[in-house]
Parts: structure tokens; sequence; C-alpha cells
């Protein structure tokens, strides 16, 4: 039974760190920071709960289980078949992939602004740059995903190391400017610190993700000589350990840069802004080009991640596309949702997510549980039930 070295093993959890870590993993813990202020730890501790925590959890559970849709089919199998599918479209092309590209067009608004407001065949310029970028971006990300064995080269050895330098540079920035003030608390934080950072980390959509990375993450363990699915199933969650202490620790960074932010920029409205006041403050003009960096990794490794994992599975339930044709339809649908713009994406991404991520953490606390009491079927039925009118209730 072949097992992989530390040096593989650390590979891995890089690799699907850089899957985590996307458009959302970047905007939402310095917003949390920037409304939490001086409660800024307990609201970190709620965001960290469901950003990480259950994330490391599905991975777990996922590679324990042999995939998302048996570690649903206790519940029913019609069930699993309709959720697993939800699972993938929210994470994949409906909401997750399309604002991977949203989110890195944004942050190159230096560039962009000085395009002007003319037109361009009829279209306004900033339109038309907008979707020239998408598409771009799309067929770049569609070309990577067709190889999922390659990711651990192409994400775990080459961008992500890369990412990482650039966050630490930001936040070692923000502290070596250690007279900013904390940012004033919103009253939803000064309220419920815990319980609003816990509902925030929705929006990572990590615990979904958790629920369909195993796929690929299996075939790059497979690539690396490990045939075994005890094993791989083994090495997954060695690599998913990893990936949530990296996720935690960049998490922290840029809560901390938000919470910092206060005095640089009034009422921000998204991550975005106050990630691109800190770092020009930190950096002058050459902090556009770092956040932009930045963004533009995060967002095309997930983007990379989310296609591959996605066509993996469309191509195993619906067989009359093979997996290289799901990758392109996959990628048309997300362009298509992207053209929308990010404020819209995210919009509808919140009442979407608030009703099926309690569903996602009781299905994984539930395969996780000791005793056999917590996998029988009127059990897990009954906790996805309560779960899933707490979700309808909490957007109601």
């Amino acid at each position: 039974m072949q097992t992989l070295s530390k040096r593989n093993v650390l590979l891995i959890g890089i690799t699907l760190f850089s899957m985590f870590f996307g458009a959302g993993n970047l905007i939402f813990p310095p917003f949390l920071g920037y409304g939490a202020g001086a409660v800024s730890v307990p609201a970190f501790i709620g965001f960290v709960l469901t950003a990480v925590v259950f994330p490391v959890l599905g991975v777990t559970a996922v590679a324990k289980s042999g995939g998302l849709d048996r570690l649903c089919e206790k519940v029913h199998p019609q069930f699993s078949v309709v959720f697993s599918i939800a699972v993938y479209l929210c994470i994949g092309p409906m909401l997750a992939i399309p604002r991977t590209a949203g989110t890195s067009y944004a942050m190159f608004s230096f560039l962009t602004d000085r395009l002007g407001e003319g037109s361009v065949f009829g279209i306004p310029v900033q339109t038309a740059a907008a979707i020239s970028f998408s598409v771009v971006f799309f067929i770049a990300a569609g070309i990577f995903a067709r190889h999922p064995e390659r990711l651990k080269d192409i994400l775990g050895k080459r961008m992500t190391p890369v990412l990482l330098v650039l966050i630490l540079l930001m936040f070692g920035a923000c502290v070596l400017h250690g007279e900013l003030p904390a940012s004033e608390t919103l009253p939803k934080y000064s309220a419920n610190p815990f319980g609003t950072g816990f509902v925030d980390g929705y929006q990572t959509m990590d615990t979904m993700a958790a629920l369909v990375f195993g796929i690929v993450i299996a075939i790059n363990i497979r690539a690396l000589g490990v045939e075994d699915n005890d094993r791989i199933a083994l090495e997954t969650i060695k690599g998913g350990v990893i990936a949530g202490i990296f996720l935690a620790a960049i998490y922290g960074m840029l809560t901390f840069v938000g919470m910092k932010s206060g005095s640089l920029i009034s009422g921000a409205e998204n991550g975005t802004e106050i990630l691109t006041a800190a770092c020009l403050r930190f950096f002058g003009s050459t902090g556009a080009v770092i956040l932009a960096l930045i963004f533009f990794i995060a967002c095309f490794n997930v983007c990379i991640g989310l296609i591959s994992s996605c066509a993996e599975f469309f191509s195993m339930k619906f067989t009359f596309l093979s997996f290289h044709a799901w990758i392109w339809v996959l990628t048309a649908w997300s362009f298509i949702i992207s053209i929308f713009g990010l404020n819209t994406i995210l919009a509808i991404s919140v009442p979407i997510l608030s009703v099926i991520y309690p569903v996602a953490i009781i299905i994984i606390i539930l395969n996780l549980l000791p005793g056999a009491f917590f996998r029988q079927k009127q059990v897990q039925r009954a906790a996805v039930i309560l779960a899933l009118a707490y979700g309808v209730y909490s957007v109601l």
C-alpha cells in the first residue's frame, strides 16, 4: 500500500487550498474585520467555523464515504441526486465560477478606468472591456481545467506560492502601520459578533466546495502513484487539514487588514474597496498592481479547480457528453452568468446559500459523528428537513 511523502502531502494540501481560496475568500474576511472592529475576534471565530472547520470536515466526510452522492444517499437516493446537482450548480456555473471573473476584472479598474466612457460598435467601452476580459479569462481557465491530474503542478507548485507571498507582503505592510486604529463596529456585529461572523462564512462557499473537490484531489493523488481507495481517502483528509491551516492563517491576516482600514475608507460596501484603500495607502500606486495580481491568481486558481471538478461530476452523471465537452459547456455557461456583474451575482448568492448551507453542514456532521444512530435514515431525513426549514426561515 503506497503512501505520499510529506512533501507530496503538503503539495496536495496547498493545491486544495488554492482551489478553495478565491473571490469570496478575499472579499469577506477584510469586510468582516472592517465591520466588526473591536469585536473582530469573536466574529472571526464564528467565520472560521463555517469557512474553515466545516470545509475540512466536509473534505473528511466525502473522502470517507467515497463521494458526495454516497454521502447523501442515506437520506434518500433521489435527494442525493437533486442535492448533489444543486451543490455543483451553486459552487460551479451559477454562482462561484462566474464570481471569479467578475471579481478579477473589478481589481483592474486602475487600467480600465483609463478607457473612458466611449463606446465600441454601440456598446459602452467599459462593458466591452469587461466582456473581453471574461472571454479570455474563461478560455484560459477551460484550457487548464482539461488536465485535472496536473492541477497539483499548475496550482500547488507555481501559482499559489506567488499568491501567498503577495498576501504576506500586504499583511506585513499593515502590521508596520501600527498607528492605524481599529474600525468602528457596525450594529449587526456589536449585537451578535459570533453569529454574524458565522453567517458571513457561508459566502465563501467553501463547505460546499469541500463536497465537490474530492474528485479532482483523488485524481491528483492517483497521479502521484497511490491506487488504494482507503489510502487515497486518508491522504485527502491530510490535505484537507493542511488546506484548513493555510485558510485560517490567511483569513486572520485579511481580517486584521480590514479591522485596521476604518480610517482609510468610509462607507465601504465590499472587501475589494477595503483592500484597495489599504494597498494604496501601504504601497502607493504600486498597491493597485499588487492587489490585482492577488485577486487574479486566487480567482483563476479557483475557476480552474471548479470547472474541472464540475465537469468530472456531470460527465459521470450525464454521459451523453464527455468530460472535455462538459468543460466547455460549463465554461460558456459561467461566462454568460458573469456578464450580469459581481453585485448581481452576490445579491443572488446570499439567499440561495442561506438555504443550502445548513443542509450541507448537517449532512457532514451526521456522517462524522460516532455511532450508528446518526446514520439511520429516519434520523438523517429528520435532520435534513429541519436544516432546510431553518435555511428557508433565515431567508424569509
